[in-house]
């Protein structure tokens, strides 16, 4: 883990495992970085560095609180955790409190990230009335068990691969929706022909077709949230 600090804290009696990057000088702000269904990738790890050479202190969140295996190994974690909407959102604001209370942490405004089931869980925090500066979905889902009801704090952007079938129009649809409804401020960035996972370059070895990593895709959305936080935190 190159230049990543370990940070452990726990959620209701289950041991978690963080991982901190830090900024050369002061942070600008803290982002919580929330990895995909497979928890801690050297993708993941990599991004949260990415994170730190812009001026943010980056801690990435743990979904499960143990190793994951393989992609395999993930689903029954997944479904786990998933499965009870309180249960669920009570692990990602274990997370989201264990940045608060980290003392680099003190005073900086909050925003949170991330990818896949990540992305999901950011907009489950938004939905949950978190007072987070920003969050950012990657190529996350939209759906949830219990939708946002007004005040949603953060400003939202979601970058969504339009040929992802794991969110079909239908449910991006719901989403707007949904936001209007909660009175949300949101920017979604949809890109044509691109699949799920367009951020990670190893998309393309799983062979799956649901997924895929597009480079342009890849650097629009990163920029496109840099730009966010540039008007959010200035």
């Amino acid at each position: 883990m190159n230049r990543l600090e370990q940070f452990d804290f726990t959620d209701r009696g289950t041991a978690l495992t963080g991982w901190l990057a830090r900024p050369e000088g002061a942070p600008r702000a803290a982002v919580l970085v929330f990895p995909t269904i497979a928890n801690v990738t050297p993708a993941i790890e990599r991004r949260a560095q990415m994170l730190a050479d812009r001026g943010y202190l980056a801690l990435i969140a743990d979904f499960y609180g143990e190793p994951v295996a393989d992609f395999a190994a993930s689903l029954p974690l997944a479904e786990a955790l998933r499965a009870d909407v309180d249960h669920y959102r009570a692990r990602l604001k274990a997370n989201l409190e264990a940045l608060r209370q980290h003392p680099a942490a003190a005073g900086l405004p909050i925003a949170a990230i991330g990818f896949c089931m990540g992305g999901q869980a950011v907009l489950e925090l938004a939905r949950a009335g978190e007072e987070l500066a920003a969050v950012v979905s990657f190529h996350g889902l939209l759906d949830t068990k219990r939708p946002a009801t007004a005040p949603v704090h953060p400003r939202i952007l979601v970058c969504h691969g339009d040929r992802d079938p794991m969110v079909p129009r239908e449910q991006v649809l719901a989403f707007w929706e949904e936001m209007d409804a909660a009175q949300a401020h949101w920017h979604f960035h949809a890109y044509s022909g691109v699949k799920h996972g367009f951020t990670d370059p190893a998309s393309d070895t799983r062979g799956l077709p649901a997924v895929g990593y597009d480079a342009s895709a890849d650097r629009q959305s990163w920029a496109a949230m840099l730009n966010l936080f540039d008007e959010v935190f200035g």
